[in-house]
């Protein structure tokens, strides 16, 4: 059963779980997820929007272009630290996240990628726009910590791979019961 949000009201929780993990859900070739700890939730071009920002090397960015959609999943208490580890750490090219970290899915109402019921607010997103971005014009104490180039593109923290934002409109938002 799903209970239908607003999701502004649910703001708050959004922005105090983002730095301890929430999930990006693809679902192109098969269904992945990822931990992240950067996004926005927010209003562009007079619509209700998330960014979410993916490092060009991760199997999400591919899964994310092929699909051109996306579902968050946030926990409503902690996060559950056995799925952030698996989630965060491992890459949905070399395994079956779903099997690993003991996912339960649940059926999108307007897209395709399913949420995940241990984290049961959901927000699906349309990708509106997409962007590169420019390491250049990124203050260079912050490229520095953030993008060191002396660290491989496939460590899952900090690396030398940069990230392209993804802006999607919010299409549904409920709560997983």
């Amino acid at each position: 059963m799903k209970e239908k949000v607003n999701i502004t009201d649910y703001a708050n929780i959004i922005t105090k779980a983002l730095p301890k993990g929430i999930l990006l859900n693809t679902c192109a070739d098969k269904f992945n997820s990822m931990v992240i700890g950067w996004g926005h939730l927010g209003t562009l071009w007079n619509r209700p929007t998330f960014h979410v920002y993916v490092r060009q090397g991760r199997y999400t960015k591919e899964q994310m272009d092929k699909a051109g959609e996306f579902s968050i999943s946030i926990p409503l208490d902690s996060p559950d630290p056995q799925i952030n580890k698996i989630l965060g750490w491992q890459s949905g090219f070399n395994i079956d996240k779903v099997k690993e970290a003991g996912l339960l899915l649940e059926d999108a109402e307007v897209i395709k990628t399913p949420g995940v019921k241990q984290y049961p607010l959901t927000i699906e997103c349309k990708v509106l726009y997409s962007q590169d971005q420019d390491l250049s014009k990124i203050p260079e104490d912050i490229r520095e910590k953030a993008y060191p180039q002396d660290v491989d593109g496939t460590y899952p923290m900090a690396n030398r791979d940069h990230h392209t934002m993804y802006v999607g409109e919010i299409v549904d938002a409920y709560i997983i019961r």
